[in-house]
């Protein structure tokens, strides 16, 4: 008896092509590198900390857009809505703890607890996360400068709007133009 087999279960999705992969990461490369020189360079013109909080938000910038970017716009668009519903909960709580007290590793715990909380209770547990990270980084880093520590959530959800606009931007332009390209 002869036996024909089924696709392995775990097989691998199929993968770009190598035209496609190179055209994308040569695009999420200069992607982020938009999102670190307005961030670090443009934004700073504006308001400035420190050259190392500015580059801080230029790390931030590029990290929400690789958060963002992807294949298809859809899943940037779902990815950037994860993204901001995430830094602006981990942006209110940690403002509202760094304008009446300063840094503590408690007072870092109680907000990511209490993120993690009001996400799992709007139905939003998957961005627990992300909100975590978010609310971690901002909280250390409001440690290490301490003088008007309140400003780094404000800060710090600037540079992730930057991130994501940059990495939408540049995902709906690479869709166009594979759009464009395939008809």
């Amino acid at each position: 008896m002869t036996t024909t087999s089924a696709p392995a279960a775990g097989r691998d999705p199929p993968r770009m092509d190598l035209r496609a992969g190179a055209v994308h990461s040569v695009a999420l490369a200069a992607t982020c590198y938009v999102s670190y020189w307005l961030t670090t360079y443009a934004l700073s013109q504006l308001h400035s900390l420190s050259a190392a909080d500015n580059k801080l938000g230029g790390l931030w910038a590029v990290v929400a857009t690789v958060f963002v970017y992807r294949t298809s716009h859809q899943e940037d668009v779902a990815v950037a809505l994860s993204r901001s519903v995430a830094t602006l909960l981990s942006f209110v709580l940690c403002l509202v703890y760094l304008l009446i007290l300063p840094f503590e590793p408690v007072g870092m715990a109680v907000p990511i607890g209490l993120g993690t909380l009001l996400l799992i209770l709007i139905g939003r547990p998957e961005d627990a996360v992300t909100a975590g990270i978010t609310t971690a980084v901002v909280m250390v880093v409001a440690a290490v400068t301490p003088r008007d520590a309140w400003q780094e959530p404000i800060l710090r959800v600037v540079d992730t709007a930057i991130g994501i606009a940059v990495g939408l931007t540049a995902a709906l332009v690479g869709t166009k133009l594979g759009t464009i390209r395939s008809s």
